[in-house]
């Protein structure tokens, strides 16, 4: 029988699957980025902005409760079973909103866009890492992620896209199917990465001490308050995606208002998450040599810069140098977070603690939208981008603080 071995070459094939898999996952949302903003005020007569973005709020905290819960199922029932799980879930959700006839029925249907993409996205993730060394875990982090937003960013556009040229609805959502389809024959294809697992785990020299076995709740206190390290990356989490829950509600809005064309702001909206992807492919690897914490203080700061850029400037090439940094500023802190979570825990409860940090990393999707769904309509939407920014920015103040440089915990690198 052929000896399991660690690290992205020895696994190439299977990481290759996995990349082009999450590929597929982020392109579930990126069907929606651009379209249902416009399609709850257009078909559904939505007049509040809270309202209208309800959608992403039952997505958001569908997704952080699946994120915390899917690391333990995953423990115990393998990564393959949860991935496939999810998939067959993420089929209703183009199916629900092709017939929705109430915007509760796009609410449910987001619900369970949250939980495909809770298992799916995970899963992805934590295979890749089960896959890498040490040393590797920016890298297969990153391109994980850049995947996933690329996927997030081509579907923007096409559904932007096929929108002008058809209709909201049902047009767009068709594709939904196919992506499903596709996610479902791939995971079919990947082999579950449960031996690479033990032998990470067998590789860790104080793995077998009882101080390792660590129940649920502990893990929980850890990775949200009780470590450091941890906490500082769950809030540096948190910022980022509420940053963005507030730019997927408020972005199509704001441009259209300012005088964008639907196809004009697709371009703009698609290209923040193409950015955000493409970057990772450089900011996962730079991550393995220089250390996380400079990319996660920084690249907060960036984010909080780009918003406050796009709100001074007035001409779409500004607008879309102003998506660009703020993608570059996602791209710096997204994989780099992931990775130190895997640099500060060991293998046994990793799955586990990157579930807790994904929770309330996802959990910033629900809380930027209704945030920010509520300064829109009691101020406006310009102020609500502005003062979401503020958020990214104290969260690379906490992060420049408290967190250490986790690349230098672990020493393991085979």
């Amino acid at each position: 029988m052929k000896q399991t071995e660690i690290g992205i070459r020895e696994n190439r094939l299977q990481f290759i699957l996995l990349v082009v898999t999450n590929l597929f996952v982020g392109a579930m949302v990126g069907i929606e980025r651009t379209v249902l903003p416009i399609l709850g005020e257009e078909q559904f007569g939505l007049a509040s902005t809270s309202a209208a973005l309800s959608f992403i709020i039952s997505f958001g905290f569908s997704k952080a409760i699946v994120n915390y819960f899917a690391g333990q199922v995953a423990d115990k029932f393998g990564r393959k079973r949860v991935l496939l799980s999810g998939w067959i879930i993420g089929l209703f959700v183009p199916i629900l909103i092709i017939f929705a006839h109430e915007w509760w029925v796009i609410v449910v249907a987001n619900i369970l866009l949250g939980i495909n993409q809770g298992l799916t996205w995970s899963m992805t993730v934590n295979m890749k890492i089960d896959l890498s060394r040490a040393n590797q875990r920016g890298t297969a982090v990153g391109l994980n992620e850049f995947a996933g937003y690329s996927g997030v960013a081509i579907l923007a556009a096409v559904s932007g896209y096929v929108a002008t040229s058809y209709s909201l609805r049902p047009e767009p959502f068709y594709i939904g199917i196919g992506i499903v389809i596709v996610g479902i024959v791939l995971t079919l294809l990947v082999k579950d990465t449960d031996q690479h697992l033990k032998v990470q785990i067998s590789n860790v020299a104080d793995a077998a001490k009882p101080k390792e076995t660590i129940s649920a709740k502990e893990i929980f206190k850890l990775t949200t308050w009780k470590d450091k390290n941890l906490s500082a990356i769950s809030i540096a989490g948190l910022s980022t995606n509420l940053k963005d829950g507030m730019a997927w509600g408020l972005f199509p809005i704001y441009f259209m208002t300012v005088g964008l064309s639907v196809g004009q702001t697709g371009i703009v909206v698609a290209l923040y998450p193409a950015a955000w992807g493409f970057f990772q492919l450089f900011t996962g690897v730079l991550s393995d040599k220089i250390g996380r914490k400079k990319l996660i203080v920084y690249g907060m700061w960036t984010q909080a810069a780009a918003l406050w850029f796009i709100l001074m400037v007035d001409s779409f090439s500004m607008w879309i140098t102003g998506a660009i940094i703020l993608g570059l500023g996602t791209a710096m802190v997204y994989p780099t977070l992931q990775a130190a979570i895997g640099d500060v825990v060991s293998p046994t409860w990793r799955a586990s603690s990157m579930g807790v940090y994904r929770f309330w990393r996802d959990s910033g999707y629900a809380f930027g939208a209704l945030f920010a769904g509520i300064i829109a309509d009691l101020i406006s939407v310009t102020w609500a981008i502005g003062l979401v920014a503020l958020l990214p920015f104290i969260a690379g103040l906490i992060a420049r603080l408290r967190l250490d440089e986790t690349l230098k915990i672990k020493a393991e690198t085979k």
